[in-house]
């Protein structure tokens, strides 16, 4: 799974270019390896850079905004089954309050 850009600058997904600008400044200033001692440091540094270069250019943003929502279901087979379910009982429901016809004699 690819990463989650917002999350790695702490944003929501409606945030201006200003917000990331500013979130980028801080989450970078944070991890720099230079100045953070964690073992992770570099590594989230580098999301955080990726973060900043997919957000901050409009069309980048624009792609990677449509494939996160297609991408929004967290277990495709539940969500799948929740919707064959849902259609099951619209069916069940439909044929069940529809008057029954009788056999013609």
């Amino acid at each position: 799974m690819t990463a989650d850009h917002y999350a790695a600058l702490g944003l929501a997904p409606n945030a201006s270019l200003a917000d990331i600008k500013k979130a980028f400044r801080q989450k970078a200033s944070f991890y720099h390896p230079d100045r953070n001692d964690a073992p992770d440091a570099a590594q989230r540094f580098q999301a955080v850079q990726k973060a900043y270069e997919v957000l901050s250019d409009d069309t980048a943003r624009q792609a990677y905004d449509d494939n996160r929502r297609r991408n929004l279901l967290d277990d495709p087979l539940q969500t799948a089954q929740e919707i064959w379910q849902a259609y099951a009982r619209d069916i069940l429901s439909t044929s069940s309050s529809s008057p029954s016809s009788s056999p013609a004699q």
